[in-house]
C-alpha cells in the first residue's frame, strides 16, 4: 500500500484508473487517483455495502484526511464517527486498556513493559500520532539498535506496530504507513548491522550526494572501516599523523577494547586535513561543527543521500534501499580481503572484529580471490 501522506511517493505512482487506497480506520479509507490527481473517500458498513465520495484535486493530503474524516464522521455507525487525535504514547495505552478489557491483563502487563522500555522515554512517544512520519519511525528504530541485536529489534517494532494498528481501529487516527516498517535483516556484522556490500562506484556516488559533513564522515568510514560509532567519537588527538585510535565495547560486561588502524597514503592525507586546526579533545567528525555524530542523524543523512542519488538513477547504478553507513565497513573489510589480499588475521586487527566474525560474514569473497591465486599456481 502506498504512503500517500508524501508528495513525492504519489508523484511516482503509475496512472491509472483505479484509485490507490490508504487504510484510516476500520472500513475507512482515502484514495488517490493518479493521472487526474484527485481524491476520494470510500467506506464499507457493516451490511458489506461500499459507499464512495468525491473528495476534489489539487489538495494536500492533510486537507484530503480531514475531507474525508468529514464525511466519514456523518455516516451512521461509521468507524471514525468518534476519531481521536492523540499522541503516540496515548495511542498505545489505548491498546493496552483494550487489552485489559477483553480480559487480556498478562498480555497487557507484558506489552507495557516493552512500551516503556522502547518507547515511552523517547521523543516519539510525545509526537502526535497524525503528524508523525516514516522517518520519524526509523529514527527511533535507529536508536532502538544502540547495543540491540535486529531480531530484537524487529521484535520490539512488531510489538508497537501491532499496538498502533489496534489503536487505530480503536479510533486513533494515524498513518498507519509510517509505522509500517520492513524487518531489518539477521545477516549481521558484531555490532547488529545489516551485512549490505556497495562497489567502489556506489560508495562514490553516495558520497557525492550527501551532504558536505556526512560526505566526509563517510569517506573517514571507507579509509578506515571502522565502525560509525567509533569514527563518530573520534578526537583529533586520536590521530597521530600515521594511525588512528578507535575503541568499542564488547563483552559481557563490557570491556573497552582499543585499536590504532594504519592508514594507507591517502587516509594519512585525508585526516590530516581533518584534524588540522582543532583541539585535541575536538571531534574529528560533527554534524554541524560542533555536534558529533549520533546514530539515528548518520542514519537519516544516509537515507536521503539514497534517496538523492536513485532520483536520477536506474538499473545496477541505484543503491539498495537499507543501506546504511555501515555498509562503508563491510566494504572495507571485504576489499581488503578479496581485492588486497589482506590476511584475515591482520585485518582482523585492523577492524577491531575477530576472525570467527570474518569467516562468518566475509569468508564468501575469500573464494573468488583464491580461485585468482590458483590460476597462476602450476602443480607438479
Amino acid at each position: 500500500m502506498a504512503d500517500l501522506s508524501r508528495k513525492r511517493e504519489r508523484e511516482r505512482l503509475a496512472i491509472r484508473r483505479e484509485p490507490y487506497w490508504q487504510r484510516l480506520a476500520e472500513g475507512a479509507y482515502l484514495g488517490f487517483r493518479r493521472g487526474p490527481d484527485t481524491w476520494i473517500a470510500r467506506y464499507r458498513g457493516g451490511d458489506g455495502r461500499q459507499q464512495y465520495q468525491p473528495l476534489g484535486e489539487a489538495l494536500e493530503f492533510d486537507d484530503a484526511k480531514r475531507k474525508a474524516e468529514s464525511w466519514l464522521a456523518q455516516l451512521s455507525g461509521s468507524a471514525v464517527r468518534s476519531v481521536k487525535r492523540a499522541t503516540v504514547k496515548a495511542a498505545l495505552e489505548s491498546y493496552l486498556s483494550d487489552l485489559r478489557r477483553h480480559g487480556r491483563a498478562e498480555t497487557a502487563k507484558e506489552a507495557e513493559g516493552r512500551f516503556k522500555l522502547t518507547v515511552y522515554e523517547d521523543v516519539l512517544a510525545e509526537q502526535g500520532l497524525e503528524q508523525v512520519k516514516r522517518d520519524d519511525f526509523l529514527e527511533w528504530r535507529d536508536r532502538l539498535r544502540d547495543g540491540r541485536k535486529s531480531r530484537s529489534v524487529n521484535r520490539h517494532v512488531r510489538a508497537v506496530v501491532a499496538a498502533l494498528n489496534r489503536a487505530s481501529e480503536l479510533g486513533h487516527v494515524g498513518n498507519a504507513a509510517a509505522w509500517r516498517l520492513k524487518s531489518l535483516a539477521d545477516d549481521v556484522e558484531d555490532d547488529g548491522e545489516t551485512a549490505v556490500y556497495l562497489s567502489v562506484e556506489q560508495r562514490k556516488a553516495l558520497i557525492a550526494a550527501a551532504t558536505p559533513s556526512a560526505a566526509l564522515f563517510l569517506r573517514g568510514l571507507e579509509l578506515t572501516g571502522a565502525r560509525p560509532k567509533e569514527l563518530a567519537a573520534a578526537t583529533a588527538d586520536d590521530f597521530d599523523g600515521e594511525s588512528l585510535r578507535l575503541a568499542h565495547r564488547k563483552g559481557k560486561p563490557p570491556k573497552l577494547r582499543v585499536r590504532y588502524t594504519v592508514l594507507s597514503a591517502e587516509g594519512i592525507v585525508f585526516f590530516t586535513r581533518e584534524a588540522a586546526d582543532k583541539l585535541p579533545a575536538a571531534p574529528l567528525f560533527t554534524e554541524d561543527g560542533e555536534q558529533p555524530w549520533r546514530r539515528h542523524i548518520w542514519a537519516r543523512e544516509v537515507r536521503a543521500a539514497v534517496t538523492k542519488h536513485n532520483e536520477k538513477a536506474r538499473g545496477k547504478a541505484r543503491i539498495p534501499l537499507g543501506v546504511g553507513a555501515y555498509a562503508f565497513r563491510h566494504a572495507r573489510i571485504s576489499e581488503l580481503l578479496q581485492i588486497h589480499g589482506v590476511d584475515p588475521l591482520t585485518v582482523a586487527a585492523q577492524t577491531g572484529t575477530s576472525l570467527a566474525m570474518i569467516e562468518k560474514a566475509y569468508l564468501r569473497f575469500i573464494p573468488s580471490a583464491m580461485r585468482e591465486k590458483l590460476a597462476g599456481v602450476k602443480e607438479s
